[in-house]
């Protein structure tokens, strides 16, 4: 193993190229290797909740006991990273093969709309939950569910903070809405090699 494939390992950066059975667009496959890093920042901000610290906000009202907070917090940051780890099927070979180390399936081709459908109804509801549009000089937000007023925070450096933090997650649903409509075009797509010549 190279130095090169040893840091590609250890910073989760995409390969090279793509394995998959059409050749996968360079910027869609960085795409979806970027939404994990692009993640983590709202993930590490919302730990500290976890152990009752509110990072700068008032008027939060009780906290639950850490018993119910810390698997809470800690288990949602987990599963948003697992559910940007799992969109990078979208761009390799084991989003086109189970792998073959999974009972019943592995090895076996995962049917487009298996991977399609999931994705886009994921992309539309992280949309309509996390994309808010500016709706006053007041910074609130309409979001699908509904108007939600901005928290009041300690100072503006906290205020600056959470809002650098939490950014990323208005993009989560339209990058899963993007992976999965360039999935669905490339499985629809007749097979060519890396070389460009059509499958037999």
């Amino acid at each position: 193993m190279t130095n090169r494939s040893i840091l590609r390992k250890l910073l989760h950066l995409p390969p090279s190229q793509s394995d998959t059975q059409r050749p996968v667009p360079l910027w869609i496959l960085r795409l979806a290797y970027t939404l994990p890093w692009l993640l983590l920042p709202p993930c590490l901000w919302r730990l500290p909740f976890a152990f009752h610290f509110e990072m700068g906000m008032q008027n939060q009202g009780t906290m639950p006991a850490l018993w119910m907070s810390i698997p809470y917090v800690f288990g949602l940051s987990i599963s948003t990273e697992l559910a940007a780890l799992l969109c990078i099927g979208l761009v390799r070979r084991w989003g086109e093969v189970a792998p073959t180390w999974l009972p019943l399936i592995g090895g076996r081709p995962v049917p487009a709309l298996a991977a399609v459908v999931p994705a886009f109804v994921g992309g539309l509801a992280l949309t309509a939950l996390f994309t808010g549009v500016p709706v006053s000089h007041q910074e609130t937000l309409t979001l699908a569910f509904g108007v939600q007023e901005n928290v009041v925070f300690i100072n503006g450096w906290w205020h600056a903070l959470a809002a650098v933090c939490t950014a990323p997650l208005q993009f989560w649903g339209p990058i899963v809405l993007v992976l999965a409509f360039a999935y669905h075009l490339r499985r629809r797509a007749p097979a060519v090699d890396h070389l460009g010549e059509g499958a037999s």
